[in-house]
């Protein structure tokens, strides 16, 4: 059924809210104060779907890549920088609002710099036989082949055309694919995922595309088919070569910028727990002038770490443990080591870990969030346990996207 709305706000995932008696509706890509034409969309009777804008707002812009609606990579491409940074801070805001929190919130930085370093491409073979390269429609398993995404670095711009050359090789798996490419300082690592068992004519063809786009690392579900040179990245003063497949900040600006206010944050601590440490982003760079333990259940992370730290000169000790930090925290005894500890979880937050730090005397935590309403309430459990949040910052570099990442500084 089509109707005629205004939209009030733009909720917490990018889309136009309308208050109706029937509840909350959703219209995608539609501004405060616009008057809206929209159509049920089916699977999801809370949602609208976008007919037409029939009075703009004066906050609109033309979005900037030509796949923004169909694409479901961007939610906000069309509102203009003043208002978008606005609804950014405000995220957090209200999802510290929620669990009831009061605490400075800091302007927002944007840190996207010069674009994602790490992408995703699904590769589908259509009814025709026809492979779809890309990512994925908004809310649907279809895949908007695209030829070149705007918000990747420079170094991604021939990642399509390698992800099809790379599914065209593997055609007659007839799977579907994700191909990870992560850009590094020696040149493209490049992971496929969903090929299931290849064969050594298979295998020999994928190293022979290796060798023709230069990629410094080609591996298969994280198994090693070709390496020309390592994959590093720098970090502080250390050069970490990444395992297959590697966790990293979205952007080199985020980490610089999320590691910049962590140091900020903890400038005279001597002893540091740095928890769900990845690759070592935070850890490499507070071992400089800190006692570092690191801890992560990524094996191949800590590994790359702690080889990193023994290759490098200048750096405090570095004690780099293979650790679930869901089942096993660190204790309040454990804890006692450390007069701070930086923790930056997956998007479900640290639940279990701060509780205990909640009970413990560690006079610092800096918490690290990509998630904001994890961060509420994990922040909730450390004010509850004597904490006081001191100052959060919002950091985006998931820019034209709904997720922000923060950094709160807790003082016991």
């Amino acid at each position: 059924m089509i109707e005629t709305l205004t939209i009030a706000s733009v909720g917490h995932r990018g889309d136009g809210v309308v208050d109706t008696p029937g509840g909350q509706r959703f219209v995608s890509y539609a501004l405060p104060g616009e008057t809206v034409e929209v159509d049920a969309e089916p699977g999801h009777p809370e949602r609208r779907h976008l007919l037409r804008v029939i009075t703009a707002s004066p906050e609109r812009i033309a979005p900037f890549c030509r796949h923004f609606c169909t694409c479901g990579g961007c939610a906000i491409q069309h509102w203009s920088e003043p208002h978008y940074r606005a609804w950014k801070r405000g995220l957090v805001v209200d999802a510290l609002s929620q669990d009831g929190i009061d605490a400075p919130v800091g302007e927002y930085l944007d840190a996207h710099g010069a674009g994602r370093r790490r992408a995703t491409f699904h590769v589908r073979s259509g009814d025709d036989g026809v492979l779809q390269v890309g990512f994925a429609a908004p809310r649907a398993h279809e895949i908007v082949s695209i030829e070149r995404c705007p918000i990747l670095v420079p170094a991604l711009a021939n990642a399509t055309t390698i992800a099809r050359t790379i599914a065209e090789t593997l055609k007659d798996t007839r799977k579907p694919l994700d191909i990870q490419f992560t850009v590094t300082d020696a040149g493209l690592d490049v992971d496929v995922r969903g090929s299931g068992a290849i064969n050594s004519k298979r295998t020999a063809q994928l190293a022979a595309l290796a060798e023709k786009y230069r990629l410094a690392r080609l591996t298969r579900h994280g198994e090693l088919v070709i390496q020309r040179t390592p994959p590093t990245i720098k970090v502080g003063r250390c050069m970490v070569t990444l395992p297959p497949g590697a966790f990293l900040q979205a952007t080199v600006e985020g980490e610089t910028t999320l590691a910049r206010l962590i140091e900020d944050a903890i400038p005279k601590a001597k002893a540091i727990a740095d928890l769900f440490c990845g690759v070592g982003p935070f850890a490499l760079r507070l071992a400089e002038r800190a006692r570092i333990t690191a801890a992560d259940d990524d094996a191949g992370a800590i590994g790359a770490l702690a080889k990193a730290a023994t290759m490098a000169s200048g750096l405090k000790p570095i004690d780099a443990q293979v650790r679930d930090l869901f089942r096993r925290p660190f204790t309040v005894k454990e804890l006692a080591a450390f007069d701070a500890v930086v923790f930056d979880p997956p998007r479900q937050g640290a639940q279990s870990q701060a509780q205990e730090l909640a009970a413990s005397k560690v006079k610092t935590v800096v918490a690290v969030s990509c998630n904001a309403a994890t961060f509420a309430r994990d922040a909730r459990i450390l004010i509850d346990g004597g904490y006081r949040l001191v100052q959060v910052t919002p950091v985006d570099q998931f820019r034209h996207s709904a997720h922000v990442e923060l950094v709160g500084k807790f003082e016991r």
